[in-house]
């Protein structure tokens, strides 16, 4: 039988490496995409391939058209027709408030949250889509609690470009389920990742933690356990979702 095969952008690390791991146990032959670390990308590799799995990392930039481009002819290449996307590339652009918001910022943050992952789905619907000869799938767009919260006074650039990741997930989703794609997304809450020490404060988990009702901050596998869940069959029946992974914040 062969196996399905998924492709996980920015899979390198924190949740995109999580759900590449926990894809390849769940059977799946995957491939990540990184930007820069060859190295954490490396290890993501080793370790699907110890799960049995054919894995595969290909360099690319999540705001460059040409690099999505040869991402996915890299996979069609490398391992075969895609039947899983998770769009989990993002940044935050960092806190500002948005008067002090660049320009410059604005548009680095929308092409990598939402220019680029609606790029991927779109090159995914050409691939899985049964009116352009493909045999269905299911999309995943990783968004964030952010969009709903507006997160004021931290980064209501970011959770704008989350908010618009959110429309794009429930409009596509329509427009493709006669089509055998399902299209949903996972809205993280505050996740242990490296994110919050890489946008200016490594602090922020422990200042934030008090907020949630379960009194933590989630971690990376209760993300990734969801988008396993909906590019699973057990999910047959799930599109449009935006399914919060939050703790109650």
């Amino acid at each position: 039988m062969t196996a399905p095969i998924a492709l996980v952008t920015a899979g390198s690390r924190g949740i995109g490496a999580t759900t590449a791991r926990m894809l390849a146990e769940a059977g799946y032959d995957v491939a990540i995409s990184y930007l820069s670390n060859e190295a954490a990308a490396t290890t993501v590799v080793d370790e699907i391939r110890a799960a049995g799995q054919r894995g595969l990392a290909v360099a690319a930039d999540n705001a460059d058209e040409a690099d999505i481009l040869r991402l996915f002819e890299t996979v069609d290449r490398e391992l075969g027709t895609l039947t899983a996307l998770v769009n989990n590339a993002g940044i935050t652009g960092g806190f500002a408030r948005v008067e002090a918001v660049t320009a410059e910022t604005l548009q680095q943050v929308a092409a990598v949250n939402f220019i680029g992952p609606m790029l991927c789905c779109r090159e995914a619907v050409r691939r899985m889509s049964t009116k352009h000869g493909g045999t269905g799938g299911a999309i995943v767009n990783v968004s964030s609690t952010a969009a709903t919260r507006g997160s004021a006074g931290e980064w209501v650039h970011y959770a704008a470009t989350k908010g618009a990741m959110n429309t794009m997930t429930v409009g596509l989703a329509a427009e493709v389920a006669g089509e055998g794609i399902r299209v949903n997304a996972v809205a993280p809450g505050l996740t242990a990742t490296e994110l919050h020490a890489e946008s200016g404060e490594p602090g922020r988990i422990d200042r934030i933690s008090p907020l949630i009702p379960l009194g933590r901050a989630g971690e990376p596998e209760e993300m990734a356990a969801a988008i396993r869940w909906l590019l699973s069959d057990e999910a047959s029946f799930t599109i449009g979702a935006i399914v919060p992974v939050s703790g109650g914040f």
